[in-house]
């Protein structure tokens, strides 16, 4: 898109109206920060709703089982991404795709809330991996739109924005989980579905008026040509997926950890496939591929990182229904409660770290430096929970604290390496690759939830010492490594900082 055209959406935008920045930031932000509610009110209790008992109102799956299915939907919610920024490029425009992405979604969430049984559940989970690949990466697409690249709101708006979408993710666990205790999963679930139609309702009632043209473009529409192409190759492979399914299912040879094992597979598969493609491509330079090799331990130790921290929604909140003393100080705690931990760390502490590197300057670590330090922080906190099975033993409920403390240091990881790495992986991707750059890096969350679909299956209360201790020395060793590779990863990125 030409210089030109970005100014004329820009001068469509109302440019004052939320808290000075452009009208469309309100849209924005209310849109996402009930999104993120329905989203991460959902997962907060989903886990349960799998392996709780029938009589209990859930589903009665093996707890493995049910871990392994909630990293693999993790997983394809991220792949998912890569489609949707695609279909956005190619067919929609970011605001459609978006609209579409937030009615799946919903549609998901009130499968959800009507009594059903497995079969509902992936049903559920289709509509919901499909929407949120539509909604997520575009909704931040059309932030940027409303801004010009030498505003200098730009990086502010995108800190408010930031910030609803912590909100929702603080709030949900809260009430849904409370409803959830109260009432039944299935009231939950229907509170998710509420969310995200409000969500709807004000992206609908305010777009018009607020977003200009804001994500009505498509940046680089299909031909013709290409729409017969693709047309042809989506049709081929549906049929293809059809006959394959329709025969190795009925025979019992597509399984449901045959599909686990499919998405770990293809969780590592995709990204290996991204760096050689850019790394052998005539478009990408010399220096470029020096910073794709640096990038390189970049990237795994952030797989380290997210299979640690996303374990939160599904080793963590096993430990927190079934090894957690939910009375303290007089309070009855839902289990859910505690998938709030992390949005409220965060929303506490990101304006912390960001007036520490302001104010360290060139005396701040480097982006290797902070990717290791966020490795550490990861092991610790794997390590600071399995000391009240040390002491007290794996029979006797854990106060409540140990998970809180558990939760705070992995977010101060999370804050060393998630923005960084966003800002890293802006400067470090080749230019003709920028934007499937950006896609591998949300591609390290879904590799560490397709390893994590393998990992969660070895836990269980007796060894949980032996799984905390494994994972988190391994995290520690690898950020000693990356530590001691700092200088010289730093060489490769030839002079970015």
């Amino acid at each position: 898109m030409s210089t030109m055209n970005k100014q004329k959406i820009v001068d469509s935008v109302p440019q004052k109206g939320f808290f000075g920045h452009p009208k469309g930031l309100f849209t924005l932000f209310f849109t996402e920060f009930w999104e993120r509610f329905s989203y991460y009110g959902m997962r907060a209790i989903l886990v349960y709703y799998m392996y709780y008992e029938v009589s209990k109102g859930g589903l009665g799956l093996d707890e493995k089982t049910a871990l392994a299915i909630m990293s693999i939907y993790g997983s394809l919610v991220y792949m998912s991404g890569v489609i949707g920024g695609w279909l956005a490029d190619r067919v929609f425009g970011t605001s459609r795709a978006l609209f579409y992405g937030g009615i799946l979604i919903m549609l998901g969430h009130i499968a959800l809330s009507l009594p059903g049984n497995v079969t509902m559940l992936f049903i559920s989970m289709a509509f919901i991996v499909i929407g949120t690949g539509m909604l997520k990466p575009n909704v931040s697409s059309v932030v940027g739109d409303m801004y010009s690249p030498q505003d200098t709101r730009r990086d502010a708006g995108f800190s408010i924005f930031y910030m609803g979408i912590n909100l929702g993710a603080f709030l949900s666990p809260l009430i849904i989980g409370k409803v959830q205790k109260d009432v039944g999963f299935h009231a939950g679930f229907a509170i998710a579905a509420v969310g995200m139609l409000l969500g709807l309702i004000v992206f609908v009632l305010t777009k018009k008026k607020n977003l200009g043209l804001a994500g009505t473009y498509v940046p680089n529409p299909l031909s013709s040509a290409e729409k017969k192409k693709y047309t042809g190759i989506i049709a081929a492979v549906t049929v293809l997926l059809a006959v394959i399914l329709g025969i190795t299912i009925p025979n019992g040879m597509f399984t449901l950890n045959v599909f686990i094992n499919l998405v770990g597979i293809f969780g590592i598969t995709i990204p290996t496939l991204y760096f050689i493609i850019m790394y052998k491509s005539k478009k990408t330079t010399d220096v470029e591929r020096s910073r794709l090799i640096a990038y390189i331990p970049l990237f795994i130790a952030s797989v380290m990182f997210w299979a640690i921290q996303e374990q939160g929604s599904t080793i963590l909140a096993s430990y927190a229904d079934k090894r957690t003393d939910l009375t303290f100080a007089g309070i009855e705690i839902a289990p859910a409660w505690f998938q709030s931990l992390n949005p409220l760390f965060i929303i506490v502490l990101a304006p912390v770290f960001a007036w520490m590197w302001v104010k360290m300057g060139n005396r701040q670590p480097s982006v290797p430096q902070k990717f290791s330090l966020a490795l550490l922080f990861a092991g610790l906190s794997f390590l600071v929970i399995l000391l009240p099975a040390y002491f007290g033993g794996t029979d006797t409920l854990v106060n409540p604290l140990w998970l809180v403390l558990s939760y705070f240091i992995v977010v101060l990881g999370e804050l060393l390496l998630s923005p960084v790495g966003l800002s890293a992986t802006t400067k470090l991707a080749p230019a003709a690759f920028s934007a499937q750059t950006m896609s591998l890096w949300f591609l390290s969350s879904a590799a560490a939830q397709a390893i994590n679909a393998q990992l969660v299956r070895f836990y269980n209360p007796e060894n949980e010492m032996m799984y905390f201790g494994v994972i988190g020395v391994a995290a520690i060793v690898l950020s000693l490594f990356l530590f001691m590779l700092a200088p010289r990863i730093q060489v490769f990125m030839k002079g970015i900082k």
